[in-house]
């Protein structure tokens, strides 16, 4: 399909910044508000264009969590063709830049559209209810931090501060510890509900909990951040998501060891770290894979403890492809 207009997008809290293009000319940048309002007036300035429609044209914006919701809701509803990237892609596949303000940000994102507009990937909505799952986890979350930065403090003071301030600042926070207590409680049952609630959930989340080590937080976090096994569908794809895929460094006589990227998502990679620390533990055929890495071949720790992060993210993966659950002593047929 033919692509005429490129118009990228700034997106903040309270304002959104567009630059529109006609191939590589800009035609106009242009910040209203960030609401549905503000958006409906200036697609109908956006229509007014020679020879604007909507199959022709594409969006472009970044990745900046809720900020998004008004525009992206108000031009799915168009059938627009939209495309959501990182801040780092887009910044990554400019060269080097300089400055910025929010209408040469906007002017950078349509210039990132036409300069791709051949490999472009779309974005398509995920499901209403993978949607609230990964609202509740991120609240589960943040009653977790809540509770961490209150508990930590009333630990560490034993020994150094007096016993009785000590007791009394225990009992000040007692009704608060409590009352997160019950939050946490909620919301996870509140997770559990939607996930039983619905089939598919319910048959992703039977297979991912049957692989040795993966709990049910970890096995709802990969179901949220692969869509479903959507966006995400190989195992190499989610080990290099996850920054556990280790990376070579060569060049001319130069050989570096192969290393894991810093970009991931930080969250993914400690939730499958603790993973494959409970594996190692209580599963035996990891356990003996660990041991025999670090004691008979004097591995690196870390690195073995990766290469049982993916191990679990094979199996992971093998599991959902195959429609089945984990099997210890499985025998795989061949044809």
């Amino acid at each position: 399909m033919k692509k005429t207009y490129f118009i990228g997008c700034d997106v903040s809290k309270h304002n959104l910044d567009f630059a529109v293009m006609d191939g590589r000319i800009l035609l106009f940048h242009k910040q209203i508000t960030n609401s549905t309002q503000a958006i409906r007036i200036f697609v109908k300035e956006l229509i007014k264009l020679s020879g604007f429609s909507w199959q022709e044209a594409v969006f472009c914006m970044e990745h900046t969590g809720i900020y998004n919701n008004h525009l992206l809701v108000y031009l799915h509803k168009k059938k627009a063709k939209i495309c959501l990237e990182s801040a780092m892609q887009i910044k990554n596949s400019l060269g080097n830049i300089r400055g910025k303000n929010d209408k040469t940000d906007s002017i950078r994102i349509a210039e990132y559209i036409y300069k791709n507009r051949e490999d472009l990937r779309f974005w398509e909505p995920k499901r209403e209810v993978i949607k609230s799952l990964a609202e509740m986890t991120a609240l589960r979350s943040r009653l977790i931090e809540a509770q961490k930065s209150l508990k930590t403090p009333l630990k560490e003071q034993t020994g150094f501060v007096n016993k009785v301030m000590a007791k009394k600042n225990n009992l000040l926070c007692q009704k608060t510890l409590n009352a997160i207590q019950a939050d946490l409680k909620m919301v996870e049952e509140a997770i559990n509900k939607v996930i039983l609630s619905d089939e598919e959930l319910n048959r992703l989340f039977g297979l991912l909990t049957s692989v040795p080590g993966v709990g049910a937080v970890t096995a709802t976090q990969v179901i949220i951040t692969t869509n479903e096994f959507k966006d995400i569908k190989n195992p190499k794809q989610f080990a290099c998501y996850a920054g556990i895929a280790p990376f070579t460094k060569e060049s001319g006589t130069f050989k570096g060891k192969a290393r894991v990227s810093h970009i991931a998502n930080k969250k993914v990679k400690t939730l499958l770290h603790l993973s494959a620390l409970v594996a190692i533990k209580y599963n035996k055929d990891l356990k003996t894979f660990y041991e025999r890495k670090v004691n008979e071949e004097k591995k690196n720790k870390m690195s073995t403890i990766n290469a049982v992060r993916n191990k679990l993210i094979l199996r992971l993966f093998a599991c959902v492809t195959q429609n089945r659950k984990y099997e210890k002593n499985y025998i795989r047929l061949v044809a």
